[in-house]
C-alpha cells in the first residue's frame, strides 16, 4: 500500500519530530510512507478573508504539484467526518481494495486546506471536534495509520 501524507508547515519542534519518526518508521513495515512537507504562505498578523483564500489557493497549487497520480485523498479539516479507531481501520482495509493507487492524507497549515482540495476529496476526516496544531495533527495521524494497521492484523496493540 502506498501512503502519502502531504503537509503545509514544517516540524521543527524536537518533541514533533521524534514522535513522528517513530511512528514513520513502524508504519514502514506496513506501507511505503512518503511524508512531503510544504511551506505555509506567510501572511501578515491579522489577513483578511481574501488574503487567507488566496494563500490557500496558493498552498493547494503546490500541494496538486506532489500529488501522485491515481490517488485518492483525504483532506483532515474541522468539518470532516469523526471515526473511531475501529471505523477507521475498515476504511483503510476498504481502500486497499479499491483501484486506487495512492492513498493521500492531506494536513493543512493554520489556516487548513482550500475548499477545492476538500471538494476533491475521498474522505474528509475530523481527529475530534476539539482543535489542535497542526503538527501534532500529524503525529496523530500517523499514530492512527499504525494503529489502523495494527487492528487490521489483529495484534493486540488497540485494547
Amino acid at each position: 500500500m502506498s501512503v502519502y501524507v502531504i503537509c503545509v508547515g514544517k516540524l521543527k519542534e524536537k518533541f514533533y519530530l521524534a514522535a513522528a519518526a517513530e511512528y514513520v518508521k513502524r508504519l514502514g513495515s506496513y506501507c511505503r510512507l512518503q511524508m512531503v512537507e510544504l511551506p505555509e504562505e506567510r501572511l501578515s498578523a491579522d489577513p483578511s478573508d481574501a488574503q487567507i483564500r488566496a494563500a490557500l489557493a496558493r498552498e493547494a497549487q503546490a500541494i496538486r504539484a506532489k500529488l501522485p497520480p491515481s490517488a485518492s485523498l483525504v483532506a483532515l479539516c474541522v468539518e470532516g467526518k469523526e471515526h473511531s479507531s475501529e471505523a477507521f481501520a475498515g476504511l483503510l482495509s476498504a481502500w486497499a481494495q479499491s483501484p486506487a493507487k495512492h492513498l493521500v492524507f492531506l494536513i493543512g497549515g493554520s489556516y487548513g486546506l482550500d475548499e477545492g482540495l476538500k471538494r476533491e476529496a475521498w474522505l474528509r476526516l475530523s481527529m475530534s471536534p476539539m482543535t489542535f496544531p497542526h503538527h501534532l495533527a500529524r503525529v496523530m495521524l500517523l499514530e492512527q495509520l499504525y494503529r489502523a494497521f495494527k487492528i487490521n492484523e489483529g495484534s493486540s496493540y488497540h485494547k
